[in-house]
């Protein structure tokens, strides 16, 4: 499971090509993005110069520099996480990478188990408890959650189980609400409680199973091996 990391020093000129590569990437998909940029600059700069124009202190221009500054980091953080959300609707595991991208203590197994037609279910630990996200064709994805509730309920204890189907049809959760829905949800355990049940639901998925399917020859027992063994 992807457990919450301590974030990692970025240096001043990474973190500015960092903010250059969000800001061009923003730029090709969002029309309206540098129009609003350019808005966010230039009021508070024409309304510093006007101030001073007017006699003014200067000691209103840091001021409005500092504004254009906060307004265009506003902008850019709004417009770019709607810029990836759209880039990212359809995409197979795009529910399992944002969550993963959140802050805070998430707790993400990407596709717990899925189908070859990109159908799957990811497993979610958090405060808010247990959550099963399921991608794909809805009706699929829906017997593949109720397979995993049957299963973990017989371990989580009291923690609240809940599941989403992530989609734009009635019912379902749009992936561009993922986030806000996910930090809204109640907190109901503990961060020692998380810990318990990741390591619980890890174990119980390192358990060796039996593959489905007929078995294979090579793994058959020897004509008569059996017949053999009752004779003993």
């Amino acid at each position: 499971m992807a457990k919450a990391q301590e974030p990692e020093k970025v240096s001043f000129f990474t973190r500015l090509k960092q903010i250059g590569m969000v800001f061009s990437f923003t730029a090709k998909r969002d029309k309206l993005f540098v129009p609003l940029v350019l808005v966010v600059i230039l009021v508070p700069l024409i309304a510093v110069g006007v101030a001073v124009a007017l006699g003014v202190s200067w000691v209103w221009a840091p001021i409005g520099v500092l504004a254009a500054l906060l307004g265009t980091v506003i902008v850019l953080n709004l417009r770019s996480q709607k810029a990836m959300m759209r880039e990212a609707e359809g995409q197979p595991g795009a529910a399992a990478s944002i969550i993963e991208n959140m802050r805070g203590d998430w707790r993400v197994t990407p596709a717990i188990v899925s189908t070859t037609q990109f159908d799957m279910v990811h497993l979610v630990i958090g405060r808010p408890g247990v959550i099963l996200l399921g991608e794909g064709n809805p009706t699929r994805v829906r017997g593949l959650i109720n397979q995993e509730r049957r299963r973990l309920v017989k371990v989580i204890g009291n923690a609240d189980l809940r599941d989403f189907v992530i989609g734009n049809e009635e019912g379902q959760l749009p992936l561009a609400k993922l986030r806000n829905t996910l930090v809204r949800l109640p907190r109901t355990i503990t961060g020692k409680d998380v810990n318990a049940l990741d390591k619980r639901l890890t174990a119980l998925s390192a358990r060796p199973q039996m593959p489905r399917g007929a078995m294979p020859k090579n793994m058959k027992p020897p004509k008569g091996a059996f017949k053999a063994m009752r004779g003993r």
